[in-house]
């Protein structure tokens, strides 16, 4: 067998995405013949043995697997966690547990909404990283409406830790999209004044802290889309299979935002 990187191996066995194996390995949590791992060395599995927190790395591929969740309020979007009280994959059936599923980027524990699982790296990776730009939409529920003042901060831009947040689109929710999103809420809050927002950033926790900086703590943050996939059909702690048009054209969504944007003269 040829020697391959080892995060592709890892991620080809549905353990993590590429980007999740190298934190596992920078982690220190795989072994290549009893050693602790390096990031990025290439390793032949015919003749090393490679361990993931003390498990062996199956060699076979797995059957892929593609789900979407509406993760509630409380739930940690980890595959495991043992300070949490839930974590997304006890919510998923027990066929789909069988699947050495990991979450497509994380919620956090507050927040809910569309959360994707799979055992796929290659389309994790289409998904998540920055070069491809794929779209997250959010409603945002406040207490308060926001001033014009706030909306021109947060539109600019909010500076924080990592740099310049910014927001790809920041607007008022219609009442359609309120009365779609609190038949999938629980329990519903339709007395919040809900704004629409669309990344495609992704920092850790951006909306709550851009919000937060301009003085809006957010109350409620639910994930209404992620690329072509909106949250339609699926009630809070609920989940379904994607169909293989719907992984097509999330992978296809994430090709095109990749490719060169020709500016018009």
């Amino acid at each position: 067998m040829a020697r391959e990187r080892l995060q592709k191996i890892i991620a080809a066995a549905g353990l993590a995405s590429r980007r999740g194996a190298e934190d596992l390995i920078s982690a220190g949590r795989v072994t290549v013949d009893g050693r602790a791992a390096a990031l990025g060395e290439r390793v032949d599995m015919d003749v090393q043995r490679v361990l993931v927190d003390g498990k062996a790395v199956p060699r076979e591929q797995v059957a892929r697997s593609y789900w979407l969740l509406n993760k509630p309020a409380g739930v940690v979007s980890t595959v495991k966690d043992r300070h949490a009280e839930r974590t997304v994959l006890q919510l998923m059936p027990a066929d789909a547990r069988m699947d050495r599923l990991y979450p497509v980027g994380r919620l956090d524990e507050e927040s809910e909404g569309l959360l994707l699982l799979t055992n796929d790296g290659a389309w994790t990776e289409l998904l998540l990283h920055p070069r491809y730009g794929v779209e997250r939409e959010y409603l945002v529920g406040l207490d308060r409406s926001v001033t014009k003042q706030q909306k021109v901060a947060l539109r600019n831009g909010i500076e924080l830790e990592e740099g310049l947040a910014r927001l790809d689109s920041l607007e008022d929710a219609t009442p359609a999209q309120v009365r779609k999103l609190t038949a999938l809420l629980e329990p519903p809050h339709p007395e919040y004044r809900w704004y629409r927002v669309v990344l495609a950033q992704g920092w850790k926790r951006q909306i709550r802290r851009m919000f937060d900086v301009v003085g809006q703590p957010v109350r409620r943050l639910v994930r209404v889309r992620v690329g072509v996939l909106r949250l339609t059909d699926v009630g809070a702690g609920e989940a379904r299979r994607l169909t293989s048009q719907e992984v097509r054209q999330l992978a296809a969504c994430a090709r095109a935002e990749s490719s060169p944007r020709v500016r018009p003269e």
